[in-house]
């Protein structure tokens, strides 16, 4: 049987095709660093000091570690590249005397984790503080307040207002976890979003709410379905029209419009005539529990997830969010989805 005599490449050569940056490293300099290393680390590196190549204190040590030394563990490095990227650095001794450096990126690693524990501490502060309020008042009418008629129906309205505060922030966690949970799965079933924005907005009307009068839904005929979670999408729109209810100004309209655009998507806008957000606000407002005016938003009983919940679920559908605003007035708030294709 006869052998292929084919050429071997060239360790540099090799290492270009690696996406991510890897260096090599001879007698303490660099000798060969992919176009990854090049770009987070400059082109300059190549022939340099590895201490001056990676500038890290931590790096330095292990970099110049006698052969055998250098490969005991990882390690953790903020500021190359960028000032918030973080990295893990490998090192491996190889026979030959030389070492190979690779660098892991773990910015995207430290941010989710970062934002399960910001999540996980917002949380509980939400659930604490109304917690607090009742067991204040339980403790309270414990003792002489009790006696009074009319300050215990006060302090009990409280203790009832609190619970259905923290009653609204444990189905949204729920929701929002559940959602969560199925956004790699696409739903699959017809819904008619005209049938389900006329629906919403009745049952909007029968809650005897103020602001109910004010909302305004306008369906185009003929708006064809799109696939989706009927309750997913039920509780979308039912977050976005409460939001224009709570947010816009009393006696103003809140319009609520079902369409089809040009381009065949289905859009869904919900409009109020508020005070409006200030740019800084928008890109951060999907964000769980960000809020612009925390006292605001408390006071008229948001729970500060009603958007993320919004966005989450427009994602699972594959569609899009759009938020407009303009101080002084109103916001628009705009979920594209693809329509149905009928075969």
């Amino acid at each position: 049987m006869s052998r292929l005599n084919l050429p071997t490449p060239d360790i540099a050569t090799v290492l270009e095709g690696i996406a991510e940056p890897v260096l090599v490293l001879a007698a303490g300099r660099v000798e060969v660093a992919n176009a990854s290393a090049r770009k987070v680390l400059g082109n300059h590196i190549v022939g340099q000091d590895v201490r001056l190549a990676i500038r890290h204190p931590a790096a330095a040590e292990r970099l110049t570690a006698p052969q055998g030394e250098g490969s005991s563990g990882p390690i953790n490095l903020v500021g190359l590249g960028t000032l918030d990227q973080r990295w893990e650095m490998r090192i491996t001794d190889v026979p030959d005397g030389r070492r190979v450096v690779h660098l892991i990126d773990q910015t995207g690693s430290y941010a989710a984790e970062r934002m399960r524990v910001d999540f996980v501490a917002n949380a509980s502060h939400e659930l604490r503080t109304p917690l607090a309020s009742i067991l204040g008042f339980a403790e309270t009418l414990g003792e002489d307040a009790g006696d009074d008629p009319g300050m215990r129906q006060r302090f009990l309205k409280v203790m009832a207002d609190e619970a259905r505060r923290m009653q609204r922030l444990v189905e949204d966690l729920i929701s929002l976890s559940r959602i969560e949970a199925e956004k790699y799965r696409a739903p699959d079933t017809s819904v008619d979003l005209a049938r389900l924005v006329d629906e919403v907005c009745a049952e909007l009307v029968q809650t005897h709410d103020p602001r109910a009068a004010d909302v305004h839904c306008s369906c185009d005929p003929g708006v064809p379905a799109v696939a989706g979670d009927r309750a997913q999408l039920s509780q979308a729109l039912h977050n976005l029209i409460g939001n224009a209810m709570k947010y816009g100004r009393a006696g103003t309209p809140v319009s609520v419009r079902l369409w089809r655009d040009p381009a065949g998507m289905v859009r869904l806008s919900v409009g109020d005539e508020g005070e409006g957000i200030a740019p800084e606000h928008i890109p951060r407002l999907t964000e769980r529990f960000y809020r612009v005016d925390s006292g605001r938003s408390r006071a008229v009983g948001g729970t500060g997830l009603g958007l993320s919940i919004v966005k989450h679920v427009v994602e699972r559908h594959r569609g899009r969010l759009d938020i407009a605003s303009q101080q002084g007035r109103g916001t628009v708030v705009t979920i594209l989805l693809p329509a149905v294709i009928k075969g």
